[in-house]
């Protein structure tokens, strides 16, 4: 049975203590009479001993807090091996993450035995052939035994975990140690240049004391969150989960400073034999199967982007003012792309056996490289947003991608893909097409190069100019040469000659 802790009387005249440091954390095995915490009180400071042997299941009352006599601050559990849960016991298991999706694999504890987790909290990352997300706790209390490891498959429904009850006793015993992803990583992973990080926010709380969670504390710690440039909402000013989430949708990791460059993870020794991921292995199939259906073919256009890049530069300051977000230059090449598409409708189609499908709307999947693989995002019924809401939308998806917050359908029924080829410096790449679509765009590196100007009399002149190459990868069994030219031309046209508000 789970014994109660409570604050002991130190004196006939004492009626409250205060805790000032806990010597065990929930999930440690206590010995009766086992140094438990050290309380102060007016008469006295001293360590309160353990009354039982048992497991430190919950702790109640926090370091600092000052309490009544008898108030309840802890709860200890059987440690017996046989009793391995309570009537309070709540099984997690593998979510469902789409209605094609039969399995998962689980890539990431983000908590270990023992730990307190509040409800909705990020418990464990999974990885299926649709998405990579954070799989938040149904409930709030402590982690008492983790079933599956890191790197195991298993169907949905599955039972992966316990919160409530008592420790597992077979996880300790048998030391089940959760095994350790050889690919995933906790630092921000690298990501095309669709999103730029906004300004840190202004001070919020001007040297008022900071009240908040110990669950925003860590969202805060894990995101390198400044808790003085978020404003509390809660009672007091209290920072709220909420606050700290909507803070780092706005503002993204790192907001307390200028976000550090991600770091690729250390590679592999030379003659290590590492098993693909989950993701990794899905990628490897769909590409192989992409170039074995479709008989690629591209096409390779320069495109004058001074007009863009000066546009953008004159802007970006009163758009980030205005908006909440950077200005980058993914929107605009969005808007072209969505246009041609518009004008080229073919190349938005699919090939389903001898027919074509002509789609109602432009789905239009966004490639995000990530450390661990690469997703697609998709904004959906992309040809009726206007340019803002195109802009918000693609930094939305991009920053969630990166944190693993995408929804399933989220990364499925794109109709046409847009790849940052020239991320990574490169001048432009020949995609490989992203299956049922019939055509993928890459989008090359922006540099200043010598280009020749023809003025309307004839005469060329050499100016320094900023381009970028775009290649258009196309299914040749549906898209012919002609149509691909038709199509990049508009694209090329649209952005050389741009004409619209940024609204």
């Amino acid at each position: 049975m789970p014994t109660d802790v409570i604050m002991p009387q130190m004196g006939e005249s004492i009626v409250e203590g205060t805790i000032t440091k806990w010597l065990k954390k929930p999930g440690d095995r206590v010995e009766k009479d086992e140094p438990l915490f050290e309380i102060s009180t007016d008469k006295v400071d001293a360590e309160i001993p353990s009354p039982v042997a048992g497991i430190l299941t919950e702790i109640k009352i926090p370091e600092g807090a000052t309490v009544g006599i008898n108030t309840v601050v802890a709860v200890i559990g059987s440690s017996a091996s046989t009793d391995k849960t309570s009537a309070h016991a709540t099984d997690i298991v593998m979510p469902q993450m789409g209605e094609s999706i039969v399995e998962g694999t689980i890539t990431k504890w983000l908590r270990k035995v023992g730990d307190h987790v509040e409800k909705d909290e990020p418990l464990f990352e999974i990885s299926t052939d649709k998405v990579d997300a954070e799989i938040p706790s149904p409930v709030a209390g402590i982690l008492t035994e983790i079933k599956i490891p890191e790197g195991a498959t298993v169907e949905i429904n599955t039972v992966v975990a316990v919160i409530g009850g008592i420790i597992g006793a077979a996880t300790h015993a048998a030391g089940t140690k959760p095994v350790e992803s050889a690919t995933v990583k906790s630092a921000a992973p690298a990501i095309e240049n669709a999103v730029s990080i906004p300004a840190p926010a202004p001070a919020a709380h001007e040297g008022r004391p900071i009240r908040s969670s110990p669950l925003v504390r860590r969202i805060a710690k894990e995101n390198k969150l400044d808790l003085n440039r978020i404003p509390g909402t809660g009672s007091n000013g209290r920072i709220t989960k909420e606050d700290a989430l909507r803070h780092l949708s706005q503002y993204g990791p790192g907001s307390s400073s200028a976000p550090a460059a991600p770091q690729p993870p250390p590679p592999p020794l030379s003659g290590d034999l590492v098993p693909m991921t989950k993701m990794r292995a899905i990628i490897a199939q769909r590409m192989v199967e992409s170039v074995r259906t479709s008989p690629h073919v591209h096409t390779v256009y320069k495109v004058d982007m001074t007009r863009i890049v000066r546009l953008r530069e004159r802007e970006k300051a009163a758009f980030q003012q205005r908006n909440g977000f950077n200005l980058t230059y993914m929107p605009f090449i969005a808007t072209a792309a969505i246009e041609a598409l518009r004008r080229f409708p073919i190349v938005n189609a699919s090939l389903v056996g001898t027919s074509i499908q002509y789609h109602q709307n432009i789905h239009l999947g966004i490639a995000v490289a990530l450390e661990w693989g690469l997703i697609v995002p998709v904004i959906r019924q992309a040809e009726q947003r206007k340019f803002v809401d195109l802009a918000r939308t693609l930094a939305d998806l991009a920053l969630r991608a990166r944190t693993k917050k995408l929804l399933p359908e989220e990364s499925t029924g794109s109709t046409f893909t847009l790849t940052n080829a020239g991320v990574f410096g490169g001048e432009f790449g020949t995609p490989i097409i992203n299956q049922p679509e019939s055509a993928i765009l890459a989008i090359g590196g922006l540099r200043k190069e010598p280009v020749v100007l023809t003025d309307s009399e004839g005469n060329d002149t050499i100016a320094i100019r900023s381009v970028q190459i775009y290649c258009l990868g196309f299914d040749h069994r549906l898209i012919d040469g002609a149509d691909s030219g038709r199509f990049m031309l508009e694209f090329k046209k649209v952005l050389e000659t741009w004409d619209r508000k940024l609204d």
